[in-house]
């Protein structure tokens, strides 16, 4: 049986592709508006190519943290990245260079202080 395209069997060292998912809820240290929230995401991602590693690979990092979870997926998967966490807090670039996603950049925190008219 010709299992063409077989992302499990085509993978190098034989790891699995794994399925990412939205980060589990979590609260940022004290209350943040959406403002602050927004600065935190830019300045990480500024600062990113800093922590090493490849820039295309960071930016592909911030398109799939921006996107929804199908398209995430198929960013990760085109830009060769290995996710070591599903919900892409860590993750690996063909390399072996670590990319490490703070939670901020991935999803809302529970205690975002929700401002007038949003």
């Amino acid at each position: 049986m010709g299992c063409i395209g077989s992302s499990q069997a085509n993978n190098e060292g034989g790891v699995r592709k794994k399925k990412i998912r939205k980060p589990k809820p979590w609260a940022h240290t004290e209350p943040i508006t959406r403002a602050q929230l927004v600065n935190m995401r830019e300045e990480f991602w500024d600062t990113s190519p800093h922590y090493g590693g490849q820039r295309e690979i960071w930016e592909a990092l911030r398109a799939a943290a921006e996107a929804d979870l199908k398209l995430a997926q198929t960013i990760v998967e085109s830009a060769g990245v290995i996710v070591q966490n599903r919900d892409l807090t860590l993750c690996w670039d063909e390399r072996g260079a670590r990319y490490e996603l703070p939670r901020y950049v991935l999803s809302e925190p529970t205690n975002l202080i929700r401002e007038e008219g949003q």
